[in-house]
């Protein structure tokens, strides 16, 4: 007998026809030839990394990108055969699982591959991809003396393929490029430093990918915040190529409706105070799923209309003030739309002061994800 497991009314509702619509927009504005790699780290931006995935190769994803080991192993037995990067550092004790696996690494310094030499498998080798630091100041070489000794300690190993050398631009969203052409600068010296260039070679991402000058597409772009209907900065929504449609949303219904007489008061502290009569739902979401206290005052959708999360939130439920007496169980919508109103990331990560896919990313695996 199954068993239900969410039995709460609290939900993310993922739309992957806007997952496919938006990689084949990308596959269309890219030059012939040029890969997709989906970047489906932190379980694909809170989306849902599988089922993400799976849409994203459907509409023309050739190669999946991660973050850490375990996503690679996790996403690895639902993608056996899937091109997959690891884009941070591993630790070496990972190689072994790695060239079993066919998943390519990260490499950053010619120390990483001297600790590795205790781990390397007598099989398969393992592929590697060199990350330039060309400006970020996270991991990467920056020069040619660096980058040299590098290029040559892997090319003269029987155990590691080098089959590519990517970077990543800081201020590629901004309309100030500057910053940004010295990075291609600094990138395009050392990769002409090199004896000979590796397979892959991918410095784009979203922003870059979409209105950048289409020369830097190389081999691959990384697709990320855009391929889940995100702007990477309001600069790009003004000169975006083709329009995104966003994936995400967020839904509860009314749990408990009552009336609250003037002068009452509610929730922890006793911030609010009605200053009238009025009609208070509850919905059960809280800081445990995400929606965190910051957000006390942010508007919600009920019945198509807007209104707003009243009182300190919960750990598991919210109040928001009600136009009038709604059943219990009328639809509430957090994020998304509902009739011709709607509430984005972009709003919750106003209100919090932050960046639109930080939001989906910090909704908790307590909320469930539904996929249309």
């Amino acid at each position: 007998m199954d068993i239900q497991t969410n039995y709460r009314p609290t939900k993310a509702v993922i739309d992957l026809q806007a997952i496919e619509h938006n990689v084949a927009s990308l596959r269309q504005h890219l030059q012939q030839g040029v890969q997709i790699i989906a970047v489906v780290k932190a379980n694909a931006y809170g989306h849902g990394d599988v089922e993400v995935a799976k849409a994203a190769i459907k509409a023309g994803a050739t190669m999946l990108a991660v973050a850490t080991p375990d996503e690679a192993v996790h996403m690895r037995a639902h993608f056996p055969k899937t091109d997959m990067l690891i884009l941070g550092a591993t630790p070496p004790n990972f190689i072994p699982y790695a060239a079993k696996e066919n998943i390519t690494l990260t490499v950053f310094s010619t120390d990483w591959l001297e600790r590795a030499a205790a781990y390397l498998p007598q099989s398969q080798p393992v592929r590697l991809h060199i990350k330039i630091d060309s400006g970020m100041g996270r991991i990467g070489v920056n020069s040619r003396e660096e980058l040299i000794p590098l290029y040559e300690s892997i090319i003269a190993s029987p155990h590691f393929i080098l089959d590519g050398i990517f970077t990543h631009f800081a201020t590629a969203d901004e309309e100030d490029s500057l910053y940004f052409d010295n990075q291609v600068s600094l990138f395009k010296e050392l990769l002409m430093a090199l004896p000979s260039k590796p397979r892959l070679v991918h410095v784009a991402n979203t922003a870059t990918a979409l209105v950048k000058d289409t020369s830097l597409q190389y081999d691959a772009v990384r697709f990320g915040i855009s391929m889940y209907g995100l702007l990477p900065s309001s600069y790009i929504g003004e000169i975006l190529p083709f329009p995104i449609q966003p994936a995400f949303s967020l839904q509860t219904e009314l749990v408990h409706v009552k009336q609250l007489k003037a002068g009452q008061s509610l929730g922890y502290g006793a911030t609010f105070t009605a200053e009238e009569d009025i009609y208070v739902g509850t919905i059960p979401i809280g800081y445990a799923d995400g929606m965190i206290r910051k957000l006390s005052g942010q508007e919600v959708l009920v019945g198509g209309e807007r209104t707003k999360i009243i009182g300190r939130i919960c750990m598991d439920q919210s109040m928001i003030l009600l136009p009038k007496a709604y059943n219990v169980g009328e639809p509430v919508v957090l994020i998304g739309h509902q009739g011709q109103e709607r509430i984005t990331l972009d709003d919750w990560a106003n209100k919090l002061g932050t960046i639109n896919y930080e939001v989906p990313c910090v909704i908790t695996a307590r909320v469930p994800r539904v996929y249309k």
